[in-house]
């Protein structure tokens, strides 16, 4: 009678779901192959060059049209900004390039894209672990795209860069074609590879360093790497912050870093409990038990980097103790300038977008990662400020410098599409000749050529009074 019981107990407990369908695994050679047939519809040589389409829209209109939501009187800060060069206009015009993206082949292949990615979103910083390693490190813009997008705008800003430095055509082009065609090796090595081997890869800085054969490029990022480990929370504490009437504040540096005038009205603190409440929701468990150590002592508004100038930012200061700071980044997040071209995020939260992209691409991430809902419906993500960062000094480079830098951001950026995409298919399209590497080049070069035009552009709107601009001291 028991064993009856039991068996009409086992046959009465609910069914499981079915497993969800899944694909036919391929393998590397069938996929590899599949990309290789990429060519007969999309062509390598299909990239090369760049023409303005038929009713590109203007320029300084898409600029403007990204104004709506920033805060207006940092607005002529963002314009100061690009007006100064080519290059310095190139970085914060995203939103003009994906528009000109969009018109290009594309292979139909997507992967987890930077969305902006050009050789200052990338640098050195230090791992949980405190391993030293190169990798992207902007992701405002991130979403599943087409994979070519990251590397053409990757390609033409090494030759606007170039150009900035006064180099020759001929080392600007090397510089450009040196990075696609370590992309592609890399892309290559990542096809062969297990998928946990390609998870776990990463870009070890100082491996590099001790293995180049340009002094120069040793010595100057040894300096700079030694410079980055001693900067961490507690030493950046004299630069960033002060004891007001013995208490713990940012300092301000106006227009730049400055303090909210309605700070001292209970309903701005009772803002900023719920952001951080918010904020500690979206960290895991563990994560939280960290975060539970510090208190908040300071918040002030900070205005960074060149296209995100006008969206909200912050600067918060939290202690473990009087000696023991922690600073943490606040940052709006906007829809990605991709959206419009390659379909919205599945993330309803903006912030959630950036960080899950960053886990993503990234080969280690802040451990502080994190994303909030601030007053008005504004979406921000959160991570470390200042925590052992290295950032290229692209007017100090020499063309040798340029072009080992360029070599560098390839990896990277392989390493980063290896994690989300298919590497034996991109191998397999890319192939072992350099016909895509040279089709790139001609790409980046004529696409540096309109990137010129568009600034020219903002000047012109400058002077006719159509843009305002603030510049700094």
């Amino acid at each position: 009678m028991r064993k009856v019981v039991a068996l009409r107990n086992r046959r009465s407990a609910p069914t499981p779901p079915p497993a969800p369908a899944q694909q036919k695994l391929l393998a590397p050679e069938e996929r590899l192959a599949a990309g290789k047939a990429l060519r007969t519809t999309v062509p390598r040589g299909s990239h090369a060059g760049w023409r303005a389409p038929r009713g590109r829209a203007d320029p300084i209109e898409v600029l403007i049209e990204s104004d709506k939501g920033r805060t207006r009187r940092l607005i002529p800060i963002r314009y100061g900004r690009m007006l100064p060069s080519p290059f310095t206009f190139y970085r914060g015009a995203a939103a003009i390039m994906a528009a000109d993206l969009a018109t290009t082949p594309v292979t139909g292949l997507q992967v987890q894209v930077c969305g902006d990615c050009h050789l200052l979103n990338f640098g050195g910083f230090a791992t949980p672990e405190r391993r030293i390693i190169f990798d992207i490190n902007d992701f405002d813009e991130t979403l599943p795209a087409p994979w070519e997008w990251d590397l053409k705008r990757l390609a033409a800003s090494f030759v606007i860069a170039g150009r900035d430095n006064r180099f020759r055509a001929r080392d600007c082009r090397t510089a450009t074609v040196t990075a696609v065609r370590s992309y592609r090796d890399h892309i290559c090595e990542y096809a062969l590879m297990p998928a946990l081997q390609v998870w776990y890869a990463s870009v070890d800085l100082i491996g590099y360093l001790a293995g180049t054969r340009d002094p120069q490029i040793r010595k100057l990022y040894l300096r700079l790497l030694r410079k980055a480990q001693h900067r961490d929370a507690a030493r950046e504490f004299p630069k960033l912050a002060h004891r007001l009437g013995g208490a713990p504040r940012i300092k301000d540096d106006p227009p730049l870093i400055y303090h909210l005038a309605d700070e001292q009205r209970p309903e701005f603190h009772r803002m900023v409990h719920d952001v951080l409440a918010r904020y500690r929701a979206s960290l895991p468990d563990e994560r939280r038990v960290l975060f539970d150590r510090y208190r908040f002592a300071d918040l002030a508004v900070k205005v960074v980097g060149v296209g995100s100038v006008g969206t909200m930012c912050g600067a918060a200061l939290f202690l473990a103790a009087d000696d023991d700071p922690l600073f943490l980044q606040i940052k709006e997040a906007r829809s990605s300038v991709l959206e419009p071209f390659a379909g919205k995020s599945v993330y309803h939260h903006r912030g959630e977008r950036v960080v899950v992209g960053q886990r993503l691409m990234q080969a280690a991430s802040d451990i502080f990662l994190g994303w909030t809902f601030g007053d008005k419906g504004r979406h921000f993500y959160v991570r470390q400020l200042r925590d052992v960062k290295i950032k290229p000094m692209v007017e100090l480079m020499t063309p040798q410098h340029l072009i080992a830098y360029a070599g560098l951001c390839g990896w990277a950026l392989a390493s980063a599409h290896a994690r989300s995409g298919d590497p034996a298919a991109l191998a397999g399209y890319m192939g072992n000749s350099a016909a895509f590497d040279e089709a790139i080049a001609d790409f980046a070069v004529a696409y540096a050529d309109q990137n010129e035009r568009d600034h020219a552009a903002l000047v012109a709107a400058v002077r006719a009074g159509r843009i305002e601009v603030q510049t700094e001291s």
